[in-house]
């Protein structure tokens, strides 16, 4: 028992430090050291066969799943009693809103997967990490889908105390007072779900992943571009 504690204590108690240490850190020196490789590498132009549909529904996915997991884990308790939501309403959404999401974000990555591994042109101008991290997201989101059907046993019980456990183990970390022993009674697939995420942080500064710092909000806001052709000049 000591040992399995200790294990636990080191993967949810010191490890999403290192994690979140080297994400942060390793993300500034490369930003400041390597700013022509901070790019999504997009290999669009190699082969634009089913790219605009994988490409879409694995990011809708992703930035679904982050969101919902950052104020679903982070999110005070009271914010969701003021707008009268139980902790068993909370976990309804979780997983149906987080299996609908993790369906899209799956099908886009596995075709970005076949994709990069069949295209000859796509695969010759792919990086190594390219690939790996590709597999590792889908791994990851792979063991989460899994928990939907643990939670739904969960659910059929009425029970929602380990998505609150994860909830309140997610605050210990952001609020500097780990407490892995919430974790250490989860099932193992919701224990394997949160080292692949966690790993996601660590390896994050080393991959193409970088290039979400360099999301263009400003995009949103711009102005209209006026594009004239060859044809209207010469028309002049």
């Amino acid at each position: 028992m000591n040992e399995i504690f200790g294990w636990n204590n080191l993967i949810f108690g010191i490890y999403p430090y290192i994690c979140l240490s080297v994400f942060v850190i390793g993300s500034w020196i490369r930003f400041d050291r390597e700013q022509y490789g901070w790019t999504s590498a997009s290999s669009q132009l190699l082969s634009n066969a089913n790219m605009r549909l994988a490409s879409n529904l694995f990011h809708i996915g992703v930035i679904g799943i982050f969101f919902g997991h950052l104020i679903g884990l982070l999110a005070p308790y009271a914010v969701w009693e003021a707008i009268g939501l139980s902790s068993l309403g909370k976990q309804d959404i979780a997983m149906y809103g987080g299996g609908f999401l993790g369906l899209l974000c799956m099908i886009g990555g596995l075709m970005l997967l076949i994709r990069r591994l069949t295209n000859r042109r796509v695969s010759a101008a792919s990086r190594t990490s390219d690939t790996f991290i590709l597999i590792w997201v889908l791994v990851t989101l792979g063991f989460g889908l899994a928990t939907t059907f643990t939670t739904a046993h969960h659910a059929a019980q009425g029970s929602a105390d380990t998505m609150m456990a994860m909830a309140q183990w997610a605050k210990s970390i952001v609020l500097f007072d780990p407490k892995p022993e919430l974790v250490a009674s989860a099932e193992m697939v919701f224990q394997i779900h949160l080292f692949f995420g966690l790993t996601l942080f660590l390896l994050f500064p080393f991959t193409r992943l970088v290039h979400v710092w360099s999301f263009p909000i400003g995009y949103l806001a711009r102005s209209y571009q006026i594009v004239r052709t060859k044809r209207n000049l010469v028309a002049r």
